[in-house]
């Protein structure tokens, strides 16, 4: 038994020949990214831009030849909203434009304003009664602390080092994660809550012209947040500007020094509520072989984008990775036995809803476990969402059986650097509603690069912040990995089936 399960999952040479020279010489995967960033845009979810990107997607499956390609509705959103204007200065003592993005589902000015810059000062929700009447059309901007020291030994960018990727693969299961004082933490962020939520009521009432916060992030990379709910039913909230740490701390000092800091702002923003449903982008090449087409071999990534920049590592490459896989396979002639099926989602940032949601529509609900028929014909789904890095190996997500399985299928990619199998679990992904109804579902191990220094939901997020090697060198092994899935006698064996209402990791 052992040898036949190694012989069949051992890898084809003449196949794996065939996706190597395709996917590393002849690829198409930065051209799939730069329409995906440079053409459509910011792609926040329920924005114009994502349905930009989603319509070119599908029209591009299918020109390859791919079918049942469409934009599923997956269930209600909420409202789109994107940046239409952006700009904002310091006017007095000097001139001096800032790096500031507006937060998402935040109103715009209504045309250009000009005002004063009014510090508060509010350690609790009390302290802001002697503000009252005081900070009608004034810009506001509250205490923050300057960023942490910056580390000049320790480079934005790196790869994973061999001794961590050999840390990974001798991980065990079960291994106890870290603790902490949570309900300490809790009771902390709880306080900090009702602040925050007081002071932006405040605001609101009193009559800001301009909210101004300081967004996380140095040298002018700006991590950008959202300022309000997507939610139909939203409270309205003033205008906000995320504003680089270095001209908010500026403006702060100048500020709380009692020197007078004027501004000048024009932002302009729009809702979107005609169409408050989510959608994912789907697409199929079909299965040939008379008793396995019916199954289903998944792999996707979520489509969907922050606002400050166009989401190049967050996540087209991830998309681009999987659409050029699928590409890949179309092109070389290969007439799977089962069918393969590419999933780009909506609402991963806001908490992987369109795969959640997917995830429910067609296989299960994870709170009461009631399988539908599509549920048993799912042998995988996998996943790509860490950035721009090559594959290292993949997350075995506690699923041993899968474990030599996946090493053998990594060996003709040795030279790439791809070799790392381990049983750790990754979460805050796609993969995970899959994992989370006993589907086996995995991410893929990529270097870390910048992703979280630097490109990570920031406005430092572009194509040129994608490497073209990288991304090549992760569409062939995925590719390599799908037809393989696609082609093996049994499914990819399963975990236990999780209970109803178990925690499901997002």
């Amino acid at each position: 038994m052992a040898a036949t399960a190694f012989a069949q999952d051992t890898p084809d040479p003449a196949m794996v020949k065939k996706i190597r020279e395709e996917g590393l010489n002849h690829s198409q995967v930065m051209d799939i990214a730069f329409h995906i960033t440079d053409v459509s845009g910011p792609r926040l979810s329920g924005s114009p831009g994502l349905k930009r990107a989603q319509d070119w997607v599908v029209e591009k499956l299918k020109s390859w030849g791919m079918v049942n390609t469409k934009r599923e509705d997956w269930g209600k959103f909420g409202k789109g909203w994107e940046v239409q204007k952006n700009y904002a200065a310091i006017t007095v003592p000097y001139y001096h434009a800032i790096i500031a993005i507006p937060k998402a589902w935040t109103p715009g000015t209504g045309g250009l304003i000009q005002g004063d810059v009014m510090y508060i000062k509010a350690d609790t929700v009390t302290d802001l009664d002697k503000y009252k009447g005081k900070i009608k059309g004034k810009i506001v901007i509250v205490d923050a602390r300057p960023p942490a020291e910056i580390n000049f030994t320790r480079p934005d960018a790196a790869r994973y080092a061999d001794t961590t990727l050999e840390q990974m693969a001798k991980a065990t299961a079960g291994a106890p994660g870290r603790r902490g004082n949570f309900a300490g933490r809790r009771g902390n962020l709880a306080g900090l809550l009702a602040l925050r939520t007081a002071l932006t009521k405040f605001e609101l009432e009193e009559g800001a012209a301009l909210v101004l916060s300081q967004a996380r992030g140095t040298d002018g990379t700006v991590f950008t947040t959202n300022g309000a709910s997507y939610r139909d039913t939203a409270k309205a909230v003033c205008p906000e500007l995320e504003v680089s740490a270095e001209d908010y701390q500026r403006i702060l000092r100048l500020t709380k020094a009692n020197i007078k800091v004027s501004m000048e702002a024009d932002i302009k923003t729009e809702f979107f509520t005609k169409d408050l449903d989510g959608y994912d982008v789907v697409g199929e090449i079909p299965g040939t072989d008379s008793k396995l087409k019916a199954q289903l071999v998944m792999l996707g990534g979520h489509l969907d984008s922050w606002h400050g920049a166009t989401g190049g590592t967050d996540n087209a490459a991830g998309a681009a990775v999987m659409i050029e896989a699928m590409r890949i396979l179309k092109t070389i002639g290969v007439k799977p036995k089962r069918t393969i099926r590419i999933a780009l989602w909506s609402g991963e940032e806001q908490g992987e809803y369109g795969s959640r949601n997917y995830v429910i529509n067609h296989f299960a609900d994870p709170k009461d476990m009631v399988l539908k028929p599509e549920h048993a014909l799912v042998s995988a789904y996998y996943n790509l969402d860490n950035g721009t890095g090559k594959i290292r190996g993949v997350y075995l997500q506690g699923n041993a059986a899968a474990g030599p399985i996946f090493q053998s299928w990594l060996e003709p990619f040795k030279d790439l650097g791809a070799n790392t199998v381990t049983i750790r679990n990754t979460g805050s992904t796609d993969h995970v509603p899959f994992d989370a109804v006993g589907i086996p579902g995995f991410q893929f191990i990529q270097d870390p690069m910048d992703y979280n220094s630097r490109t990570h939901h920031s406005n430092q997020d572009t194509y040129d912040k994608i490497s073209e090697e990288d991304l090549k060198q992760a569409a062939t092994i995925v590719a390599s990995f799908v037809y393989n899935t696609s082609e093996r006698a049994d499914m990819i064996p399963r975990k236990e089936l999780p209970k109803a209402g178990a925690p499901q990791g997002f």
